[in-house]
Formats: structure tokens, sequence, C-alpha cells
């Protein structure tokens, strides 16, 4: 579907059409909802390291 408009609000389009060095930001609730998708097994963890100081992401067992 690459090149159709089916592409055109596609975060993979997105983040792969940002210039190399480009900051990708989100917000604090679409982090929440990354979060919980990958809490789900739905994507994969995220890789994010939060800034020295800052809270920690929690994590789940079981």
């Amino acid at each position: 579907m690459q090149h159709t408009d089916a592409c055109n609000d596609c975060v993979v389009s997105f983040i792969c059409s940002r210039e190399p060095g480009d900051a990708v930001v989100v917000d604090l609730n679409e982090y929440r909802a990354l979060e919980m998708l990958a809490e789900s097994g739905l994507v994969p963890e995220l890789r994010h390291r939060g800034r020295p100081g800052s809270p920690q992401r929690r994590h789940r067992t079981g």
C-alpha cells in the first residue's frame, strides 16, 4: 500500500519519512497507549529509557 492514500496517515510512513536526527515526540497519552499495547503483547515492548532521576516505567510480572 506504499504511496497510496491508505499509507498517508500510517505511523510507519510518518516515522520513516523523518529526517535523520529528527525526534519523534509522543505525548503522555500516546505513551500510555503504546505501553498498554506492549503489555498486552500486541506490539514489542517500548525501548525508551527515562532520563536519570525520572520515574521508572513499571513492569508487570505474570
